[in-house]
């Protein structure tokens, strides 16, 4: 490479479009929205660590999300759902992958409007039903129709997402394109919020 060459390869400092965020940004959305995915890219561009809610609950129980469901039921998962999205929450700045239904229960909602900007990842549901058919270790899946099932989800829990700080609509296009709309919508909503 010379000097009249320069390397076209953006560095890291110049692909981050926002500053380091203070607050854990905390992804929610139906299951194959793309949280994990999106959420991985996005964590790079912030420089924050990525966690996914589904994995910690799992090291937590040192158990599947599936062999939880199966053999504790989803009380017992949605419980410890809680503890997990608490510490989470309460800890240091991350990038969140939150489980589709973290937002049903009342305290890791308020925790989250708390300790976090939410950003809700919403899809049209025949792009996410045809995602979530790919594979079969979604227990709340498990025997039903992708889409129908799917459409009772989003009637609960859609009022739900709805409360997030930025709402950011995903389709079926590049995980990047998605990563470059939350960072448009994140800069617009932390450039509109009152300083603390």
């Amino acid at each position: 490479m010379t000097a009249a060459d320069p390397d076209p390869t953006p560095s890291r400092a110049q692909r981050l479009a926002i500053p380091r965020p203070v607050r854990t940004i905390a992804l929610v959305g139906l299951m194959g929205v793309g949280k994990s995915t999106v959420g991985r890219r996005l964590a790079h561009r912030v420089d924050l660590p990525f966690v996914d809610g589904d994995d910690a609950i799992e090291a937590a129980a040192r158990m599947t999300v599936s062999d939880i469901f199966a053999q504790l039921g989803e009380d017992e998962f949605r419980a410890g759902e809680a503890r997990v999205m608490r510490r989470l929450l309460e800890g240091p700045p991350i990038v969140l992958a939150t489980g589709g239904g973290a937002v049903l229960n009342p305290e890791t909602r308020a925790l989250m409007k708390a300790q976090a900007t939410s950003v809700w990842l919403r899809a049209d549901l025949n792009v996410v039903a045809a995602r979530v058919q790919r594979r079969d270790t979604r227990p709340l899946l498990r025997g039903k129709d992708p889409l129908v099932a799917l459409t009772a989800m989003a009637e609960v829990r859609y009022p739900l997402y709805a409360t997030a700080d930025v709402t950011v609509d995903v389709g079926a296009g590049a995980h990047g394109q998605a990563v470059d709309a939350i960072l448009a919508a994140l800069t617009d909503y932390w450039n509109r919020e009152p300083a603390a």
